[in-house]
């Protein structure tokens, strides 16, 4: 709505100055040009402050929740299987974490649970929205995942996927699969509110 009438208020000043200027043609135009590019630069960068958030004040987490790109993030100080992890953060309105960004979470270390399992169909990557894994934005670890060749039972059992950087020096995080009962943090996703 306020889109609408930002447009509409564009628009009938646009027609004021064609109708200053019909009204008066022998007058030199530039003046109503300059005020219309001028008023056009004021609407189309307060309209950039408005719907493009390039910076983080805009979002609004709970507290103990870090906003980035649009949504809050969690992440749980406290060790546990991939769907107990799951379970908190519904229990909090979110999920694991989708990454769809190579920017997501570059500055990271630990271990952590994310969103991603193949535990309907062996071998098939699904996020826990139910999209399935772009192969492109995927950060699999070399040889990984395990149990991709099949190979022996604990290997097929790895269903779900854990990050991490191999070294402290490294900045990419790798994906590594996992056994969905081993004890990791998690990260824990959510839309952001906008203040």
């Amino acid at each position: 709505i306020l889109l609408l009438l930002l447009l509409l208020l564009l628009l009938l000043l646009l027609l004021l100055l064609l109708l200053l200027y019909i009204m008066n043609p022998t007058e030199d135009a530039s003046c109503c040009l300059q005020i219309t590019q001028t008023s056009t630069e004021i609407y189309s960068s307060w309209f950039t402050e408005l719907f493009v958030f390039k910076d983080e004040t805009y979002l609004k987490c709970e507290a103990g929740w870090e906003p980035h790109g649009g949504s809050c993030y969690y992440f749980s100080t406290n060790k546990s299987s991939w769907n107990d992890s799951r379970r908190f953060c519904q229990h909090h309105g979110s999920d694991l974490v989708k990454i769809d960004k190579k920017s997501h979470f570059h500055q990271l270390f630990l271990n952590f649970w994310i969103g991603l399992t193949d535990s309907v169909e062996e071998g098939k990557w699904f996020w826990v929205d139910g999209s399935p894994l772009n192969k492109s934005l995927s950060f699999w670890s070399e040889d990984q995942p395990g149990n991709k060749h099949g190979g022996n039972k604990t290997a097929k059992d790895r269903d779900c996927v854990r990050m991490e950087r191999k070294t402290k020096e490294e900045e990419l995080i790798y994906w590594f699969d996992a056994s969905c009962d081993d004890p990791l943090r998690s990260i824990c996703e959510k839309a952001a509110n906008w203040n």
